[in-house]
């Protein structure tokens, strides 16, 4: 009777600890600013490289949409995540102590090109927004994408006066960089905006002809891109760890892992870095 009690402990004792083990996966996301497919092939690596860094298993969970991923977050389903400025911040709000750990270094003065179809015959590279915008139809990005449209909105109510309806014939939203600039190519929007490392990305690996869709004008800098963990992290993980996995991103050398943002390298990121961020949320009413 003793040994089946014993075995019974022991299988109870195992499976407690897979239990356990299971609970300690740090699962992570990433705003989907781009084709799901290539997002999974770049951050599964990036999941590997940080589960032996840290010493914990690390898992990549694809969303479909900005909104999902601060769902996700707001939730438990995933404790980190690689936010744009907005999406970041509203993260941060949904989960209290929240800590942006890390910035890419382009990330202090990102960008957001305004892209023309070369047949609307605007001339590349403006110092200022051009007028003749006025009347063409334009795509931002994703609703909530900081470089894809809250900074890109920002700048057309600051430089023409007028909100993008009152701009443009017609308003779109094409969700992610890429298609952003598949659907300006393709001529199904005559203007866009988009990020820069997307754009000059795809330029490098010739998946966009800059004859045919030419760059018109580049906005002021704005702070951007952010990993952002949770507040609960260290009691989840240990004590101690919010600070490890800060390190292990911002040590984060290998040129094919920065080539999943893509990023020259990372360096450390507070909050307070994003305080434009919330400032053009709360006046554009995308935040609280």
């Amino acid at each position: 009777m003793i040994r089946p009690l014993l075995a019974a402990a022991a299988t109870a004792a195992v499976l407690l600890g897979a239990s356990a083990a299971f609970a300690q996966t740090l699962t992570f996301s990433a705003i989907p600013d781009e084709d799901e497919t290539k997002l999974v092939q770049r951050f599964t690596k990036v999941a590997d490289y940080l589960s032996k860094t840290l010493g914990v298993p690390v898992k990549y969970v694809p969303v479909k949409s900005y909104g999902a991923a601060v769902t996700a977050f707001k939730n438990n389903q995933i404790q980190l995540g690689w936010f744009g400025g907005l999406s970041g911040v509203q993260a941060r709000r949904a989960v209290a102590g929240s800590q942006a750990l890390a910035q890419g270094d382009e990330d202090q003065a990102f960008v957001s090109y305004f892209i023309a179809n070369a047949a609307t015959g605007l001339p590349a590279d403006q110092k200022d927004l051009p007028k003749a915008v006025a009347g063409k139809t334009f795509t931002f990005g994703a609703k909530t994408s900081t470089s894809g449209r809250l900074m890109p909105e920002f700048y057309i109510r600051k430089e023409l006066g007028k909100g993008p309806d009152e701009v443009f014939s017609r308003v779109g939203y094409s969700g992610d960089h890429t298609k952003t600039v598949e659907l300006v190519a393709s001529g199904a929007y005559e203007v866009g905006a988009v990020n820069f490392t997307s754009f000059d990305d795809m330029v490098a690996k010739k998946q966009v002809d800059p004859a045919v869709v030419r760059i018109i004008w580049k906005t002021p800098p704005y702070p951007d891109y952010n990993w952002t963990i949770r507040g609960d992290a260290d009691k989840t993980f240990g004590a101690g760890f919010t600070d490890k996995v800060r390190a292990a991103l911002v040590g984060m050398s290998e040129p094919e892992l920065l080539a999943a943002f893509p990023r020259k390298k990372f360096i450390p990121a507070t909050n307070a870095d994003y305080d434009p961020i919330v400032a053009v949320g709360q006046q554009l009413g995308l935040l609280d």
